[in-house]
């Protein structure tokens, strides 16, 4: 197999982005792949309970915004005794759901806790991890290193960031 690879290999050196393009492509392939990692941040932090008033939420209504798109509302009761509050719901919930929930500290909106929000808030790291697979082989490609090891990584990484984001999404909508 390996011989056949090699003559898919480029023959012509030179070809390609410069030290400078390089760099370039660099920071944005993480930019791209790390830009998920602060907009999860509070969504772990309400479901792994650090922040934010634990409860139920009870949805009682979602309207459909047309084009797949829903606003969810719901009644959210605190566990020490406080009144329930009304809330947004999330988007892929039914009315009639009833969940674990943490109030966020605004509390305009309530967010499903436990296993379930914690993978759910990590979907989209997930796909960001996923992206990340490959940059190190690209980077020692560039360098004239042909690894397999960084290959074989590449795959691993890759697979655990899209298994990551798959029990996400399905930990969400479920």
């Amino acid at each position: 197999m390996t011989e056949f690879l090699s003559e898919l290999a480029p023959r012509t050196r030179g070809r390609g982005p410069g030290p400078w393009g390089r760099a370039v492509l660099v920071l944005l392939w993480l930019a791209v792949c790390l830009a998920p990692l602060p907009f999860a941040v509070g969504d772990l932090q309400l479901a792994t309970g650090r922040t934010g008033t634990p409860g139920t939420l009870r949805v009682v209504s979602c309207e459909d915004l047309g084009e797949g798109r829903y606003d969810c509302r719901g009644w959210f009761t605190p566990d020490n005794g406080e009144t329930p509050v009304e809330v947004a719901a999330s988007p892929d919930s039914e009315p009639g759901d009833l969940t674990r929930a943490q109030l966020t500290p605004e509390g305009d909106r309530a967010a499903p806790a436990g296993t379930r929000g914690v993978l759910a808030a990590l979907a989209l790291p997930g796909a960001g991890l996923g992206g990340l697979g490959f940059l190190p082989y690209v980077i020692l490609y560039w360098r004239g290193v042909r690894s397999r090891a960084a290959v074989i990584g590449g795959i691993l990484v890759t697979a655990a960031g899209a298994i990551v984001m798959v029990v996400g999404v399905v930990a969400a909508y479920s």
